[in-house]
């Protein structure tokens, strides 16, 4: 039994080290709001969108995409990983042909687990509508691969959900006695947005989806917008905080739920706080001078109001955590993947990024 297991254990090192194969880099899908959406609110007539300078400053074209970010966003650095280019936004005329054989960015900013979170940014693809659409790109799919491949890319794929952050910033947090906080206690709304959010992977799973990761939220009362409302002294906001701490472990008791139900590891819990507080908490051991201010923003810590041209902009974004009020900076994203990559199981649970890959890929090989 132990020489078997040593074999595996090399054979899934070998393939994690092996150059990429010939064939195409497995297809990528991205569902949820800001942090991962890459262009899709472009299209739609809405204020939550990120498609003028100085966004997209550091982007390799140096032009405003639709990312909340001065360059490269998470689903971004995620698609260096599979050796693939970035999936283009479901709503982009060019997903086409080929470019959908790279998969899919569903994602809309301003969205939540929710139908009614964020509807101040009006028009926005909600968590059904993201559903829907991936349905529909499964339909275009078929006609340009045939159904045996479209199968096989689906369920071969890597999926990525980022969603929770606007149920509390964007609804019950919104204004002070928002509808939410009304109808329920904090930790009565938790429950009720994790089994909201349940139905979502769920619906994934029906779907096809059989590797996905599913992300909890940073420390939000740790962001520019939050500190500039809530904090004198540059201290988190507490309540917001205790938030996260709620809602965190009940997406990850949730995920286990759900890979009992399906008898396998289909779905990946990623610690977002523990990534994003490990720079925040110990900023110099990972080169940053500010994690307070947004480099870009106006009034304390950069954090009130939005991104524009007439905003403050840092010199040196590689220095800044924040970008804007609410997203990392390219550099924190890149913190941010690596450790959903190569971390341990504090930070992707159960098993990192790199593995998922390495045992894909050897399975892939095997079968």
């Amino acid at each position: 039994l132990v020489p078997l297991l040593v074999s595996v254990v090399l054979m899934v090192v070998a393939a994690a080290r092996a150059p990429a194969a010939s064939a195409a880099p497995r297809a990528f899908f991205v569902f949820g709001d800001s942090l991962v959406d890459n262009g899709n609110n472009n299209y739609l007539l809405t204020t939550a969108r990120a498609d003028a300078p100085p966004y997209g400053i550091d982007f390799p074209s140096h032009r405003a995409t639709g990312r909340f970010s001065n360059g490269l966003n998470i689903p971004d650095i995620i698609s260096e990983h599979l050796g693939a280019e970035p999936a283009l936004p479901y709503l982009s005329p060019e997903l086409r042909g080929a470019k959908l054989l790279v998969g899919a960015n569903f994602a809309s900013a301003g969205v939540g687990i929710l139908n009614d979170t964020g509807v101040q940014f009006v028009n926005i693809i909600r968590m059904g509508d993201q559903l829907r659409y991936f349905g529909e790109y499964q339909r275009k799919l078929r006609a340009f691969a045939g159904e045996e491949q479209a199968a096989r890319l689906v369920s071969g794929a890597l999926v990525l959900v980022t969603l929770g952050g606007n149920d509390f910033v964007n609804n019950y947090y919104l204004v002070p006695m928002s509808m939410r906080s009304r109808q329920y206690a904090l930790p009565d709304y938790v429950r009720f947005i994790v089994s909201e959010y349940r139905k979502i992977l769920q619906r994934l799973y029906e779907l096809g989806a059989r590797r996905v990761i599913v992300t909890g939220t940073g420390p939000l009362g740790c962001v520019p917008a939050e500190l500039a409302q809530h904090s004198s002294n540059g201290e988190c906001a507490a309540e917001l905080n205790r938030a996260v701490d709620l809602f965190n472990p009940q997406v990850v008791d949730m995920v286990r739920g759900l890979n009992r139900d399906a008898g396998a590891d289909v779905f990946v819990s990623a610690n977002a706080y523990r990534a994003n507080f490990d720079y925040l908490a110990n900023p110099q051991s990972y080169g940053f001078t500010n994690v307070k201010a947004a480099c870009c923003g106006q009034g304390p810590y950069n954090g009130i109001g939005l991104c524009t041209a007439a905003s403050n902009v840092c010199a040196d974004r590689e220095v800044f955590a924040f970008w804007d009020a609410f997203h990392p900076t390219e550099r924190a994203n890149r913190i941010i993947v690596g450790q959903f990559m190569h971390g341990s199981t504090d930070y992707m649970h159960p098993m990192n990024l790199s593995t998922i890959l390495a045992m894909d890929q050897l399975q892939e090989v095997c079968s």
